[in-house]
């Protein structure tokens, strides 16, 4: 039985973890809502990766408190495994065997008996639409190809919650997509996943929520679009000669919070999404102080420019 937190399936409280004088977490507070995918979007070392060792039960909280389905993750640690699928960054599966073999012992591991991880595997490889390479041994398999039957194998008892801890990095495109594909398969069929990225199209492609950590704590969360929101968008301009700087700044620096330079032909004001600001307006202030321009544009911000403003930090390529 999965006991709920409200519509919340995860929950943290002032969770912190150390690791010698290191502490990895400072105070993570998290909730996040059953079927949906959550976002846990941070650079290298912002503590991603052990908040869901933590949620996992691999590693112990050293205090405050978590709960997956209801269970504490401290506590109940059996009760949380039984709900719980994981998939890391490095794929878990033997090259030696072929991809239904592997999923075979991971239902044999999971104690489904040999009956029932053979039709546990069965099901998922014709489910995933990857009966073509079952066959094959997973050495033969691309980069994409392996990750996909990893990510599978942690689906093989049906979890209420999956973990997923960066699962398309150093991937190419194309095997990203499938695994975005294959990830919002799993969230219509009720899953609720967790997500740790770094890359922000992904956060923005799969995540209805997200939480920036930095510090091993959340700085920031909510919506892809709320986040956004929070730093408004950019008034472009690109004036013509940069003799006409000075007086491009002067209007623009009425209708934005700040100006800065970006180039030598260029001046970038941000403004709120809530101001009403209208490019005919913008032109006409621009030509009325007698400032020429080759290029006026509204430019609404990304998850990068959010993660920079929030973080200080550029994203990882």
């Amino acid at each position: 039985m999965t006991r709920h937190h409200g519509d919340a399936i995860v929950v943290t409280e002032g969770l912190r973890k150390r690791f010698g004088t290191k502490e990895a977490l400072s105070g993570l507070d998290l909730s996040v809502p059953a079927g949906t995918i959550f976002g846990l979007l941070g650079p290298n070392g912002a503590g991603k990766s052990t908040a869901v060792r933590v949620l996992s039960t691999l590693t112990r909280p050293t205090s405050g408190r978590a709960t997956v389905a209801g269970y504490d993750v401290a506590t109940e640690a059996g009760e949380v495994r039984k709900r719980i699928g994981l998939a890391g960054q490095h794929p878990a599966v033997d090259d030696k065997l072929t991809g239904r073999e592997n999923l075979r012992m991971f239902g044999r591991l999971a104690r489904l008996g040999e009956r029932g991880a053979r039709a546990r595997a069965d099901e998922l490889l014709a489910k995933f639409d990857l009966e073509h390479a079952a066959d094959r041994l997973t050495e033969t398999y691309s980069g994409g190809m392996r990750r996909r039957i990893d990510l599978i194998a942690s689906l093989i008892t049906a979890p209420a919650v999956l973990f997923l801890d960066e699962p398309t990095t150093g991937l190419d495109p194309r095997s990203r997509n499938e695994i975005w594909a294959t990830v919002r398969d799993l969230v219509a069929d009720g899953t609720t996943v967790l997500l740790t990225t770094q890359y922000l199209d992904e956060a923005d492609q799969l995540a209805a929520n997200i939480a920036v950590v930095d510090g091993g704590k959340v700085i920031a969360s909510g919506t892809p679009d709320e986040l956004k929101a929070r730093i408004g968008s950019h008034l472009d301009v690109i004036v013509s000669d940069p003799a006409h700087l000075e007086g491009a700044a002067t209007v623009l620096s009425l209708l934005g919070n700040s100006v800065a330079a970006t180039d030598l032909d260029e001046l970038s004001a941000s403004v709120p999404l809530r101001a009403e600001v209208q490019l005919p307006v913008v032109v006409r202030e621009l030509d009325a102080a007698g400032v020429v321009v080759r290029d006026v544009g509204l430019r609404k911000p990304t998850l990068d420019d959010v993660f920079l403003t929030l973080t200080g930090k550029e994203v990882a390529a």
